[in-house]
C-alpha cells in the first residue's frame, strides 16, 4: 500500500470515528491514536494531518457540495463511509489542488471499495464523476495540464521507488 493511500485510509478512519462519535469528538485525540497504530509503517504523517485539518476547515463546503451532487440522498442518510470518502475525495478534487484530478478520484473509489458497502465504488465514481466533468466544462480543469501534473507525479514516484 503506498504511503498516500495509507494516509488517505487512516484519515477516513478518522473522519468515521469522529463522525460515528458527534462532532464534538476529539479529532487531534482520534487522529494521534490512528497514526500510533501505523507508527512503524507510516512516514508521511504530515500528509494526514494537513488532509484532515482541510476537511474540518472546509466541512461545510464539501457537505454543500455532496447535497448539490448528490442530491436524492440526504448527506445524514448517505453511510459514514461513503460520506467520509466524499469528503476526501471532493476535498482533494476542489480544494487541494496539489493532488491530480484523477488521482483524487481513483483514490476515493478504492477506498469506498475497501471500506464500504457493494455499491459505495460505483456511488463515489458517479458523484465524484459529475463534479469532475463540471469543472473540466467550465475549464477549472485544463486536460493538458492535468496530464503534466499526472506524469511528473508518475516520475517522483518512480524516482523514489528506484532509491529504495
Amino acid at each position: 500500500m503506498s504511503n498516500r493511500h495509507l494516509g488517505r485510509s487512516i484519515a477516513l478512519q478518522t473522519l468515521f470515528e469522529w463522525d460515528f462519535n458527534g462532532t464534538e469528538a476529539k479529532l487531534a485525540e482520534i487522529l494521534k491514536h490512528n497514526l500510533a497504530e501505523f507508527d512503524d509503517k507510516f512516514e508521511d504523517i504530515d500528509f494526514t494531518k494537513e488532509l484532515v485539518d482541510g476537511i474540518i476547515a472546509n466541512i461545510e463546503v464539501l457537505n454543500d457540495l455532496i447535497r448539490q451532487y448528490a442530491p436524492d440522498w440526504p448527506l445524514e442518510q448517505i453511510t459514514l463511509v461513503d460520506r467520509n470518502v466524499l469528503r476526501i475525495g471532493i476535498y482533494e478534487l476542489k480544494i487541494d489542488s496539489e493532488i491530480p484530478p484523477k488521482v483524487a478520484i481513483n483514490e476515493s473509489i478504492e477506498l469506498a471499495k475497501s471500506f464500504g458497502g457493494d455499491s459505495s465504488g460505483r456511488f463515489v465514481n458517479g458523484v465524484l464523476g459529475s463534479i469532475y466533468r463540471e469543472m473540466e466544462a467550465s475549464g477549472e480543469i485544463n486536460a493538458a495540464e492535468e496530464q503534466l501534473r499526472e506524469d511528473e507525479r508518475r516520475a517522483k514516484k518512480t524516482e523514489k521507488n528506484n532509491e529504495e
